[in-house]
């Protein structure tokens, strides 16, 4: 019974999301609500779930939330994540745009929402598109699944984020940076080749140029301005992640010692973050009330429903806890039937069937996350790589798959200009290969690592 009102919990949110469009934060607290009354839990102890579990995500992970999102932004406004494309794009070549689409979508989607990075990369992909005689709706395919893989697998994108401080691995964030940087390139790959190999049939109007219409490369970089230079674009990205993965070596070798303690001090997450915010201020082109306030106000209005998302969702988490489910977990014998890496199909299906019934990865992430936090200690998996593959597998399922009820779906078919049936074929199909491959990648890793 205490199941059946689990499920019936997560169902609630589903149709709240999908069928009556609620903001996932609500539907979230009414999934929490529901669950925590049905279970027969005392109303005191809902009220103490619920800010427990809300003020403990946040006490772990919300300011690296805050900070990775100040950082995205200023990326995005100051003109760095087009100098990175242009690094990337003098690197890989003009013979080979999908890929340079891929590896640029890749790069900037660490930071970046990949709504936006779509966005702001869609003037740079037509004109590259022009320039190199290819299909428009490769190109997008080849960006936009760049994007989504990053998105859903590797911090401090807050989906990835979440579920780490939902599984605890929070501490391990390091090793999920590593990981997820590692699973996410065949990922990316599945993608660059479905953009090659399938999506070069589809044809958009914006193949045909009307008359007297030119996409020049140059003049769509030299209209952004000036740009900032190569070392100071990469620079905020680069040093946290650099930050967090010296801490986490130093604290797996157990170096001890003043310097290490302030390695390890510069590695935490919150720190790192931090610094990488550090790091991106000499971006601004100004210091003024439009960028200490304006970009500083957005990236915190960015941030606001995804924290509120993912505290909400360590609520949800905690009153299942609570609920008396992990007592019954604890009675089962399920080693037998989920042994090693067949465990990470449960995330995965889990993860998969929610993103696709409403959409969000990010949501995705947060509810899978919590729902199998119980199930962890039980299997006997804790440690850096055991829960960063864990996440990993949870990421899969939430990149399974973008249709219709996804706003990325939305975003990619609108500027691309694909009709619906052909963004299924281009999009859906794409991001269902990249799940798949995704969640057999890291059990592969989990054989080998584990």
């Amino acid at each position: 019974m205490l199941f059946l009102i689990i499920a019936i919990g997560v169902l609630l949110i589903i149709i709240a999301t999908s069928k009556f469009n609620v903001h996932p934060f609500l539907s979230l607290l009414l999934g929490t609500l529901f669950v925590g009354f049905a279970s027969g839990m005392s109303f005191d102890l809902i009220v103490e779930s619920m800010n427990t579990g809300f003020g403990n995500l946040m006490m772990s992970i919300g300011l690296v939330i805050v900070f990775g999102t100040i950082i995205g932004v200023i990326l995005e406004k100051a003109g760095a994540a087009y100098r990175m494309a242009e690094v990337v794009l003098r690197i890989v070549g003009p013979k080979h745009p999908q890929l340079a689409m891929s590896i640029i979508g890749f790069i900037v989607s660490i930071p970046v929402f990949c709504d936006s990075g779509f966005i702001i990369l869609n003037s740079l992909r037509k004109a590259l598109s022009k320039r190199a005689k290819v299909s428009m709706a490769s190109m997008s395919v080849a960006l936009a699944t760049g994007l989504y893989a990053t998105h859903t697998l590797v911090p401090p994108t807050p989906g990835p984020i979440a579920a780490a401080g939902n599984i605890g691995a929070d501490a391990y964030l390091g090793t999920v940076i590593f990981i997820g940087l590692i699973v996410a390139v065949p990922a990316t790959f599945v993608g660059y080749l479905w953009s090659i190999k399938v999506a070069t049939k589809i044809e958009v109007p914006e193949d045909v140029t009307a008359a007297g219409e030119e996409f020049d490369y140059d003049k769509v970089v030299a209209s952004f301005g000036k740009m900032p230079s190569t070392f100071s674009a990469f620079l905020p990205i680069l040093l946290p992640i650099v930050l967090i993965g010296l801490g986490s070596i130093i604290a797996v070798l157990g170096v001890e010692g003043g310097f290490a303690n302030f390695l390890m001090f510069l590695g935490k997450p919150v720190i790192a973050l931090l610094i990488g915010v550090v790091a991106a201020l000499p971006l601004l082109p100004a210091f003024n009330e439009e960028t200490l306030t304006g970009w500083m106000g957005q990236a915190l209005k960015d941030a606001a429903p995804i924290l509120l998302i993912t505290g909400v969702g360590g609520s949800f988490g905690t009153v299942i806890r609570n609920s008396g489910v992990e007592d019954i977990i604890q009675g089962w014998d399920i080693s037998g039937i989920f042994t090693g890496a067949m465990f990470l199909l449960v995330p995965f299906l889990l993860a998969a069937a929610l993103k696709t019934a409403q959409g969000s990865s990010t949501t995705s992430l947060v509810i899978t996350s919590s729902l199998i936090a119980p199930m962890l200690p039980i299997m006997g998996i804790e440690g850096a790589i055991p829960l960063a593959l864990v996440v990993m597998a949870v990421g899969a399922g939430a990149m399974t798959v973008s249709h219709v009820n996804d706003s990325y779906f939305w975003v990619v078919a609108q500027f691309t200009g694909m009709k619906v049936n052909d963004a299924y074929k281009a999009q859906t199909m794409a991001t269902l290969l990249q799940g798949i491959v995704t969640i057999i990648v890291t059990m592969i890793l989990w054989a080998i690592l584990v």
